[in-house]
């Protein structure tokens, strides 16, 4: 008899924006007159770059060529063109990468999730709260224990070690009675989870923040896995764009960043995970286990999108590509300069093409959800989605039309004045 991972029966029955897509639908279907501005799910709006739509093109074009053409590329973690042209990139920001240290990914939500396949199960996970789900829900899927650092309105959403709570989580009932017998002890984490700029509260991590949870994660023989999805939203240059940025990061962390809303990818898939030479447990080296893992599960990226990623890296790539990112971040600035107005606490913004804001009048974050759509017909995502430390709190994105950002945070005013 077939037998279910019931991991599974412990998640949520329905992933947070597919029940925010219910209640829209729904909304939709009594009100079918209504115009719904949607600034809730994180996709981008603006097309790909002339150059990368070029460079894809060419790819194609390739592909179609018997001298030219393609098959399984050798190593399945990336064109070689493709890894220099990332080297490349990091390198303006003085950090040295090795080829052999950069894997291509089809973007950074599959290698978030899959490189716990990696660890042991019995490893603790520490989750930052609010979270994105991804973290969360992979980790449970094993049945590991999680364990969460508290992102709060106290500490700006930038969870440090210091608000690390071993009542805060979800852990087997075996252990709990471990932590009760020896509750004199401290449970130190094993693997911890890091997102900066931060998906959903839009916060960043100062340099001296990282160092505190580098020297952490050292001190613990911990690993850091650092989300660096959005770091070309970071506008303030004093601000790290990479944890390698970091001294010691490379002896304890794995950084994956996706060209999703860097480049417009969402519905491209590209990405890539650096995995440090110098990361080891014992003797083993981590980037070769998880080579070996991706061998096993990954085929790799198609050529024509690492053709269109190389050339994102270009310097007219990055030119093209820094127009669209202005582009959201002058919706970022039309959220935040509302808010602000409306005298309302947020972060993000500045360096983040997310907002995250205290819901007025003490809603909660679905009662201000049912409030802005049927009142405004505005959609943003309840902070309550992404953990306990999110209720009370909502998530709008700047990735959409300027002229209905515009609409929307008028909406929003006008509905908040009265």
């Amino acid at each position: 008899m077939a037998k279910l991972n019931e991991n599974f029966l412990t998640l949520e029955k329905n992933y947070l924006f597919i029940d925010i897509a219910k209640k829209v639908n729904s909304y939709k279907e009594k009100n079918p007159d209504k115009k719904i501005i949607r600034m809730g799910i994180g996709d981008v709006t603006l097309p790909l770059a002339p150059v990368v739509v070029d460079a894809f093109k060419k790819g194609c074009d390739e592909m179609g060529v018997k001298e030219t053409f393609k098959g399984y590329e050798d190593s399945g973690s990336g064109y070689e063109f493709l890894k220099q042209a990332i080297a490349n990139y990091y390198a303006k920001i003085d950090v040295k990468l090795e080829l052999g240290e950069i894997r291509v990914n089809d973007g950074a939500k599959a290698d978030c999730g899959n490189i716990v396949d990696i660890f042991s199960d019995d490893n603790i996970i520490l989750l930052t709260d609010p979270v994105y789900p991804v973290y969360a829900d992979s980790n449970k899927m094993a049945g590991r224990n999680i364990i969460y650092a508290n992102s709060n309105e106290e500490n700006g959403f930038a969870a440090m070690p210091s608000d690390i709570s071993i009542a805060d989580g979800e852990q087997s009932s075996k252990f709990k009675e471990f932590v009760a017998k020896n509750v004199a002890k401290i449970i130190k984490p094993s693997i911890i989870y890091l997102c900066s700029p931060n998906n959903p509260t839009g916060s960043v991590y100062t340099k001296e923040q990282l160092k505190l949870w580098v020297d952490y994660a050292i001190k613990n023989d911990a690993i850091i896995i650092f989300d660096a999805a959005y770091e070309s939203f970071i506008t303030e240059k004093h601000l790290p764009r990479s944890i390698f940025q970091i001294e010691g990061a490379k002896k304890c962390a794995i950084e994956m960043c996706s060209l999703s809303k860097t480049a417009g990818f969402t519905g491209v898939r590209c990405g890539y995970t650096v995995i440090p030479n110098d990361l080891k447990i014992g003797d083993v080296k981590i980037a070769d286990i998880w080579a070996r893992r991706q061998g096993s599960k990954f085929n790799g990226v198609s050529y024509p999108v690492q053709c269109a990623a190389a050339a994102v890296f270009t310097e007219i790539g990055l030119k093209q590509i820094h127009e669209n990112i202005s582009y959201y971040q002058q919706n970022a600035k039309i959220i935040a300069n509302t808010l602000t107005k409306l005298d309302i606490k947020f972060t993000g913004g500045i360096n983040s093409p997310y907002v995250w804001f205290k819901c007025p009048n003490n809603l909660s974050s679905w009662e201000f959800f049912d409030y802005l759509l049927t009142e405004a017909q505005v959609v943003g995502t309840p902070g309550a989605g992404f953990g306990k430390n999110g209720e009370g709190w909502f998530r709008l994105t700047a990735f959409g039309d300027k002229d209905l950002t515009i609409e929307a945070m008028e909406k929003i005013a006008n509905l908040l004045a009265k």
